[in-house]
């Protein structure tokens, strides 16, 4: 998150921490792109006004550069003219939210240029440990004795384990895997999380890939990438 105003800053970061996102901070262009040069993230919130160089500056020079071009980028600011939005989203913007804005309304902006986002990724077989996901045809080996031994899952349970194989060694919580796997559905209780890492886990078991899945007591699930015992 891109923003210069304190106050602002972290209420923005305090609900989205409490949404599952691990939140770096910026006051201005220099530390934001000291910190995308860190670590890649999954998405920013850039302010517009900011001192010295705009986030339209910012925004232009991230599409210039291949490393950023894909990098989804929500743009916040006080300006609502029609014309400003047109010049944010021309900057590359994959969105534009005008000041004040609702938490809610941040949040589901947020989690729709996710949504827009993965389709890239969707489709790229994974490989952890000798566990292989393909999206494309729904299928999870491993190479088990003899051969490649299927692993069958459940819908949930395969995207479960897509979106933990795509995030290793990453800490996620409840509520974080509620809301990138299961999406909007509010209403499910977080120890429905449990339940199918325990499914997940179960069907692992049998080519010995059950240890992957540790979990991180009073945290969440993380997906390690070497074949350990598991953390019950």
């Amino acid at each position: 998150m891109v923003e210069d105003e304190s106050a602002i800053a972290e209420l923005i970061a305090i609900n989205l921490r409490h949404a599952g996102f691990e939140v770096t901070v910026a006051a201005d262009a220099d530390q934001a792109q000291a910190a995308v040069d860190r670590v890649l993230p999954d998405l920013v919130l850039l302010d517009w006004m900011l001192p010295g160089q705009s986030g339209v500056v910012l925004a232009k020079r991230w599409r210039g550069d291949a490393r950023t071009r894909e990098m989804p980028v929500i743009m916040l600011t006080a300006r609502a003219e029609e014309a400003d939005k047109i010049t944010g989203l021309d900057a590359g913007a994959d969105d534009y939210l005008t000041k004040p804005f609702s938490t809610k309304e941040l949040m589901a902006r947020i989690r729709a240029v996710l949504r827009r986002k993965a389709p890239e990724a969707l489709d790229t077989a994974v490989d952890v440990a000798g566990l292989k996901l393909d999206p494309a045809t729904r299928r999870v080996t491993r190479n088990v004795g003899q051969g490649p031994r299927e692993v069958k899952l459940g819908p949930t349970e395969f995207r479960l384990l897509h979106f933990l194989m795509t995030h290793p060694e990453r800490v996620h919580s409840r509520a974080q895997l509620l809301d990138r796997v299961w999406g909007d559905h509010v209403f499910i209780e977080e120890r429905t999380v449990d339940v199918h890492i325990k499914r997940l886990r179960e069907a692992l078991a049998p080519v010995q890939c059950s240890g992957l899945i540790e979990t991180v007591r009073g945290a969440g699930y993380r997906l390690t990438q070497s074949i350990g015992s598991v953390a019950a």
